[in-house]
């Protein structure tokens, strides 16, 4: 299993994420935005990033490109979860909201067997 940073301004939708991650057998690490989320992921170099688009402070499109524009974040697969999914053009993977627990797991586990694009 790996390590997965959930990254959402909504702390009920990261408590959701986190529980069911954490059943399926993950380690969860949370972020409340984009900026808190790249702290994170220096420090705990997680396997997969599960981010929403829209948040305060530095949004999930500016995260998810600052993480690409880095050779040392760059390979990190990301699932974008979020109602305007449409924007995430630098997310390996999206789920729209509302989603489903089975399609959250399988989409996360794909990510964290198969690497970015499927390597």
């Amino acid at each position: 299993m790996g390590t997965i940073l959930v990254v959402d301004d909504e702390p009920d939708l990261r408590f959701l994420m986190r529980r069911i991650l954490t059943r399926a057998g993950h380690q969860v690490v949370e972020a409340g935005n984009g900026a808190i989320a790249l702290d994170t992921v220096r420090q705990t170099r997680p396997d997969l990033v599960v981010t929403d688009v829209m948040m305060p402070v530095m949004g999930g499109v500016e995260f998810m490109r600052r993480l690409r524009s880095d050779p040392a974040t760059a390979t990190i697969p990301i699932l974008s979860v979020s109602s305007d999914w449409q924007l995430a053009v630098d997310a390996d993977a999206a789920l729209a909201k509302p989603w489903e627990r089975a399609d959250l797991v399988a989409a996360a586990e794909r990510l964290l067997r198969e690497g970015r694009d499927g390597q």
